[in-house]
């Protein structure tokens, strides 16, 4: 049967064939120049454009209009560091408003008691962009420490050993003493790790955890053995963690944990612990490092970056006692509670107090909280003489496993 349609002519073939082929070509062209622009791996002369570009952006000085319309919006103080002022002004999303951020907008996170300090503020982020920080570590935890946490980014390397030495593999590293080659050591009185070892014995006055680094000395039994030990109050791990079925332990955080020796001993068990440590006059968070557990850089006001009902155990040792104002301990414990799963377990290690502070303050404002008692456990704290009248309290307390709402 014959076709119904008349067949084309030969110029209407061509008319078709050289819009085909132009609609090719622009596609080829329109992906090169996008592919090229958005490359996951730039070229050498991308990478320079940027770095020059950024460069030329933070040494322009911010526009007096730009930096008005920044501080009016958020009430933030005038003669703040340029720096500062680029990582907290708002960023625009490249691809408009994000439905997850409720805005077309990032607002970076930073301690606004950052804004209180500015002569140290301005010191911390006066630097050469692309280049190396200062060696600025006494500053930076200064800041940390009056409330500027966290603290803005820099867009600068940071001090580092010139020859830095690696770890010892595990799980060598977890009883080893690092090599001094592995710590900027600028900020410490001691200037090495044998140093720090022999200070309980050679230095007088008070240091943070004083004799923590001496892996030899009292690190090398802490919470060992089976049973409790030193009239009830000294907790074995072994002891806590029979409290649960085996294997329902798994991971955790231990608060001020000095240099992790807590966190070691939970590794010997398969369970997984993160150390919240300050560098108080010595390295503490390279030396945690290099043991081969992971240190967390934050102070007892931050809130525990962790999401609710997560954890299978807080354990905190001195840190947590009187010298913590109450409204703020009391946030902490209800932020402990938070990010405890329920069943989860706290272990308040040697909390201390004056002695009638306890029955006072501390036992009803613990009890305030919800926790389920499952030890308590009361003794003397001698070791500055019993004239101060000081009590130490070990607990351990379970969050619910029902109705902990």
């Amino acid at each position: 049967m014959d076709s119904p349609h008349k067949p084309k002519s030969l110029s209407t073939n061509l008319f078709f064939l050289f819009l085909l082929l132009s609609s090719n070509l622009l596609t080829l062209f329109i992906s090169t120049t996008l592919n090229s622009s958005c490359s996951l791996n730039p070229t050498g002369t991308t990478i320079a454009a940027f770095t020059t570009a950024t460069a030329t952006i933070v040494d322009e000085p911010i526009p007096k209009h730009e930096g008005n319309r920044v501080l009016e919006n958020s009430g933030t103080p005038p003669n703040l560091p340029p720096e500062f002022l680029a990582f907290t002004s708002p960023q625009h999303l490249p691809f408009g408003f994000n439905r997850n951020f409720d805005s077309d907008n990032i607002l970076p996170p930073v301690g606004s008691p950052c804004t209180l300090f500015p002569d140290e503020l301005r010191q911390y982020m006066t630097y050469k962009v692309n280049g190396s920080c200062p060696d600025d570590e006494l500053l930076s935890q200064k800041l940390l420490l009056k409330g500027c946490e966290p603290l803005p980014r820099r867009r600068c390397r940071p001090a580092a050993p010139k020859e830095y030495v690696e770890p010892y593999p595990l799980p060598d590293s977890y009883w080893s003493t690092p090599s001094d080659l592995s710590v900027v050591w600028t900020a410490y009185t001691c200037k090495n790790y044998t140093c720090l070892i022999n200070r309980s014995r050679t230095q007088k006055g008070f240091d943070d955890c004083k004799d923590c680094f001496d892996l030899g000395g009292r690190e090398k039994d802490r919470w060992g053995g089976s049973q409790s030990s030193n009239g009830g109050i000294d907790f074995s791990i072994d002891e806590v963690l029979a409290v649960k079925k085996p294997g329902t332990i798994r991971i955790g955080l231990d608060i001020g944990g000095g240099v992790a020796t807590f966190a070691i001993r939970m590794s010997k068990r398969n369970i997984t612990i993160l150390t919240t440590s300050m560098n108080l006059n010595g390295p503490f968070n390279s030396f945690i490092a290099a043991r081969g557990v992971v240190p967390l850089y934050i102070s007892i006001s931050q809130r525990l970056p962790f999401f609710d009902n997560t954890l299978d155990i807080v354990h905190s040792m001195h840190v947590l006692s009187n010298w913590i104002p109450h409204t703020l301990l009391h946030f902490m414990l209800f932020d402990i509670y938070r990010v405890l799963r329920p069943g989860g377990l706290f272990w308040l290690d040697h909390f201390f107090c004056v002695g009638e502070q306890l029955g006072e303050i501390y036992t009803p404002l613990i009890e305030s909280v919800g926790f389920n008692k499952v030890k308590w456990v009361v003794g003397r704290k001698l070791d500055r003489g019993p004239e101060l009248q000081e009590m130490y309290l070990s607990a351990l307390l379970e969050k619910p496993l029902k109705n902990s709402w």
